[in-house]
């Protein structure tokens, strides 16, 4: 009978959440669900040297504000709590032990110095990567090398150890990655692994082998970083006796800098002026503030659906896909191998097509909350502009940018379009128009439109000679949506009061 899927996402709180882990979060969430399987939260706080105050919380709301719901984790609870690794740390060393008992770990005894003088010797001697392994151990203080009693009384009277696997010397170590296929690495490209700090907290490498057991995790979808440690989870698995339960693991590709050239990172996103997680974080310690997508502007669909295709794609040219498309459409199998270029435009284009699909009573709230105190505005008139502005705003908060001189009359115009479209003829049939409004039946934009043709003909002038310029009489500046629609919302009163202030200011552009 087939296991139920299980994925895992197991970050560490040692600050914010990296857009990267998120998709690593997202990729297990979707899979997860095509499967009709279960997710799941760990957080892996075995470094507490590393733990950072708020980081636990921010993960928390990172995935909420995306959307990932979780089955289990230190909030939801489940059948395998505690998920915090910090609140599993008494089970962590009756496994160390039974590797030691089996003759697959050992105790090592080593100072530090005694480790860094082992390094500088494989370095004379001109060791490219100097390592505590099959070769070296035989020159450390281990209970492979020391006599059994001494081990034992050191043991006894409490002298500091770690607990290090017993990597095989000459053995081709094979696993079959979900993305990349088979992978080989030769034992001796792997070094004897610390298993348990002389703190007695776990590292990483033994504590989520236990812990992806014990949680019967059918799947370990994690990001390429973890590839070179791969093997050594599957000498775990098999040294644990759990090699028939073993997961199976997928390993994602790289989020590229923009120009391709190696990992984005925060510095990346402060150089280009993009965001690199989630939400704002504000350092506990330094007080340094990072911005965060949601905070930017961006959309929670938009940005998971931007995710998304980060290292996947379904196959078709269907771009814009929901949560539940996500789901029905993922699979492992079309996750590139390579990395994939971050690109912040595309980022945008999401956000853009988002939110122009959201309905004008929605967007208008964007608006409403967005005015400055004594501006008012009904929510029928915020929806009116909303409906014509939203084919030109990327952002929430660009529509109130882009959208000010509805409620705001022009002060400064836009002097390079002044001095090329102004004219006394276009003035002058300015000033007509403005009078004969008066006497329109309706103030709606087709009714406008037919009266500013009438008046333009009577003077002999064609709408192109003379629109810009009037866009600029109304709102300042060169471009926007239909302007006809413009005036139908400012209304007749403050159209007449508008053209009337631009032909006397811009008077001197007059020819």
């Amino acid at each position: 009978m087939a296991r139920e899927v299980r994925v895992r996402f197991a970050p560490s709180p040692t600050g914010p959440l990296h857009i990267g882990g998120v998709r690593t979060a997202l990729y297990n969430y979707l899979f997860a669900k095509k499967m009709g399987g279960k997710m799941l939260l760990r957080i892996e706080d075995t470094d507490q040297t590393r733990f950072v105050p708020g980081a636990e919380q921010y993960i928390f709301d990172s995935l909420e504000w995306c959307g990932i719901k979780l089955d289990e984790s230190p909030v939801h609870g489940g059948p395998h709590a505690p998920y915090r690794q910090s609140e599993r740390k008494p089970m962590y060393m009756e496994y160390a032990l039974q590797l030691v008992e089996a003759g697959h770990a050992y105790y090592a005894f080593d100072t530090a110095e005694e480790l860094d003088e082992m390094r500088e010797r494989l370095k004379a001697a001109k060791v490219a990567t100097p390592q505590y392994n099959a070769i070296t151990r035989a020159t450390m203080k281990n209970s492979l090398t020391l006599p059994e009693d001494e081990v034992k009384r050191r043991l006894e009277s409490g002298d500091p150890y770690v607990i290090r696997l017993k990597v095989p010397r000459k053995e081709e170590i094979r696993l079959k990655d979900m993305i990349r296929g088979w992978v080989m690495v030769h034992s001796s490209a792997i070094d004897d692994k610390v298993l348990m700090k002389s703190d007695g907290m776990p590292t990483y490498h033994l504590a989520n082998i236990v812990d992806d057991h014990l949680m019967e995790i059918t799947h370990v979808i994690r990001g390429e970083e973890w590839l070179p440690s791969a093997p050594l989870h599957v000498l775990l698995y098999r040294y644990l006796g759990w090699e028939d339960t073993m997961p199976e693991f997928a390993h994602l590709p790289l989020l590229l800098k923009p120009d391709g050239n190696g990992k984005l990172s925060k510095r990346d996103g402060d150089k280009l002026g993009f965001p690199v997680f989630p939400l704002n974080w504000t350092d506990p310690v330094s007080g340094e503030k990072s911005s965060g997508y949601r905070e930017a502007g961006y959309l929670a669909d938009g940005f998971v659906n931007f995710l998304a295709f980060l290292g996947w794609n379904p196959g078709t040219q269907q771009e814009l896909f929901t949560m539940d498309e996500l789901i029905e459409a993922f699979s492992i199998e079309r996750i590139g191998k390579s990395g994939t270029r971050f690109d912040i435009q595309k980022a945008r284009w999401y956000n853009e097509q988002y939110l122009r699909a959201k309905p004008d009573a929605e967007l208008a709230q964007y608006l409403l909350a967005a005015l400055p105190e004594g501006i008012d505005c009904t929510p029928e008139r915020a929806e009116k502009i909303v409906s014509i502005m939203k084919e030109r705003v990327t952002f929430p908060q660009d529509f109130w940018k882009e959208a000010a001189y509805f409620f705001v009359a022009p002060t400064e115009y836009n002097e390079q379009v002044a001095a090329k479209k102004w004219s006394a003829a276009g003035a002058n049939a300015f000033i007509q128009f403005k009078n004969e409004l008066d006497s329109l039946p309706d103030f709606d934009a087709d009714t406008v439109k037919a009266q500013l043709l009438q008046v333009l003909e009577q003077n002999g002038l064609k709408i192109g000679q003379v629109m810009q310029a009037l866009r600029i009489a109304l709102t300042g500046v060169e471009a926007g949506p239909d302007l006809m629609a413009i005036i139908e919302i400012i209304g007749k009163e403050e159209t007449q009061r508008r053209i009337e202030v631009a032909v006397e200011r811009l008077s001197q552009y007059a020819k």
